[in-house]
Formats: C-alpha cells, structure tokens, sequence
C-alpha cells in the first residue's frame, strides 16, 4: 500500500478537490500550510490568471500544491503547458481524458493524478502513464459520475495497479477509515473545506451548507449528460422542471450561465448554483483548515482503533470460531 503522504510530501493523505472559482492559490496555500494537498482550479480563469494563482500560492507557502486542470476548458492546451512551464509539483485532471498531456508533464517532473467515475477510463488513464487514480463516486459536489464511493473505489483499486485516492461522501473520520479499509491510499475532499474560514465563497453560501440537511441536495444535467450535485434552491427547481419539459443543451447551459459564480462571489442562493456534496448535512460549525484537516485525520485514528473492539468482529465471543 502506498503512503500518500510519502509520496506527495504532506502530512495528511489528504487533497483538496479543485473545485472551480473558489480553490484559489491563497485557498490552496491554506490547505498546503495545514498539512493537505492544496489545489488551485483552471474552472473559470484563464491561464493569466492561473498563472497569478501559483504566484500566489508560491508566496504564501513553501509546501507541495497542485493545480487541476478542467478538460473542457476552452482553453485547456494552453493552461496544460503553463503549468508544465511552471514546473507545478502534481497536477489532477477532471471531465475528460488527460493522456496527450501526461507526456509533458512527466518530462517536467509532474505527478498526475485523474479524476474519474468508472474503472473503464482509470484502466484506459494508467495506460497513458498516470501515477495514481482519484475515484470519485457521485455523492460528491460539483461534476458527477453515477458510481457510488462504496463500490467504486474497491473496483478501481482491483482494476490498477497504481496508488487510488478516494473521493465523494468524505467528511468524517469514519468515512475516511471506510476509504482506507477499500483500498484507496488517502482522500479527496471538497465540500468540508467549503466551511473553512480560509474558503473564498461568500457567507451566503457557507450558511447555505452549514444549514443544509441529509437531502437537501440534488442532481442537475442528467438528461443531457453533463450530470452536477447542486444544493436544491429556485435556481435547481427551475432547471429540472426545464429538463423534464424536454429543453435542449444549449438551452439549458444557457439558463445556468454565470450562476456558479453569483453563488461564490454574490452569494446568492437562489439562484446560484450552490455546488456541494451529499455530505453537507453533517457540517454545521465554521472552522480554520488545520482544525478541519487535524479532526479528520485524527479521528480516523480514533474510528480505526474504536472498529477494532466491534462486537460483530468479536468472532469468538459470539460462540462463532472461523
């Protein structure tokens, strides 16, 4: 088994998910100064201003951090080679298939990590010379496949032969321990960072996590294939109502334009797309992330040591021998 922190040069075998318009260079750097991996997204700024973000986060911490590139980007050739240019420690991939980059990025030194929903393109990315796999299953915020966490993170992990990291539905310790006992070498997580005090969303948009319930999510775009777990708010409603009336692609797209960015910089929750995670509705406290990220490490220790006196793996005293 490999040691995630080993190999990235952290103290927690935990990254931070790229989450578009909010992980910033100063976010990332946070992450990195609390022991994670911070990653700076490409979603939503151009490589000018990707470029500024690594300076940023360059200045304010001496620790390993990442960038992710988002494939879809318009602009996704040009962001590639930056962050080749610039010589970005690891770089994570999502919405897409990475390979035409990874040979530039090897020759730099990089470590890449994809994102990915299935086993099919974690096979398919390892070929192509990645050094490890995040399974994300669709309890996650933001872009999702259809996989669960639970089954797919033992797939991927049976499937490659390279470090896993497991991600979607990760809050707590216990959930991080689950992670481990399936295989994954360590964790991604988003929506639990989104209640740092350090994260750059707008306080309409924390409150909106810290009082969302266990199902106060939704899944938006699954009739056009471009699926994303959103907060339920006006803006959701509205939407699968126009899914469910039969509305095109482009009409679609065209009534979400801009609405991540009013949710995080306007902080409007009505009609903003307030991306988040299955695992909001257990967040209800704002914290610093060194707080967060030591709770959730420790905890694991604790839920790992507190697993090991279960009743039902008490074989023997059960009047059961194996």
């Amino acid at each position: 088994m490999t040691d995630l922190r080993q190999l990235l040069g952290i103290r927690y075998p935990i990254i931070q998910g790229g989450m578009a318009n909010i992980s910033t260079g100063m976010f990332a750097a946070a992450i990195s100064n609390a022991g994670g991996l911070g990653v700076i997204a490409s979603g939503g700024y151009s490589p000018d201003a990707i470029h500024e973000q690594i300076r940023i986060a360059r200045d304010l911490t001496d620790k390993p951090f990442g960038v992710n590139l988002m494939l879809m980007h318009p602009e996704a050739d040009a962001i590639a080679a930056l962050i080749a240019k610039e010589r970005v420690r690891v770089i994570t991939t999502g919405a897409g298939m990475p390979g035409k980059y990874i040979p530039m990025w090897k020759d730099v030194g990089a470590m890449v990590l994809p994102v990915v929903p299935a086993v099919a393109p974690a096979r398919r990315i390892e070929s192509q010379g990645a050094d490890g796999i995040i399974a994300e299953g669709t309890e996650s915020g933001g872009h999702v496949g259809e996989m669960t966490t639970m089954a797919l993170v033992p797939q991927v992990v049976k499937a490659v032969s390279i470090p896993v990291i497991a991600a979607g539905g990760i809050a707590g310790g216990a959930q991080m321990l689950a992670a481990l006992a399936l295989g994954a070498s360590g964790v991604q997580i988003g929506t639990t960072l989104l209640r740092a005090s350090e994260c750059p969303i707008h306080g309409n948009y924390k409150d909106a996590i810290l009082k969302a319930k266990d199902s106060d999510t939704t899944v938006t775009g699954r009739n056009i294939g471009a699926p994303v777990r959103i907060l339920r708010n006006q803006m959701s409603a509205e939407y699968i109502k126009l899914e469910k009336s039969g509305a095109s692609k482009e009409e679609l797209e065209r009534f979400t334009l801009g609405s991540l960015r009013r949710a995080v910089f306007d902080g409007d929750v009505k009609t903003g797309s307030l991306m988040a995670g299955q695992v909001a509705g257990m967040l209800d406290e704002i914290k610093p992330a060194v707080e967060i990220l030591s709770e959730l490490y420790e905890s694991c220790i604790e839920a790992s040591k507190a697993i090991s006196a279960h009743p039902a793996l008490q074989v023997e005293s059960a009047g059961w021998k194996l």
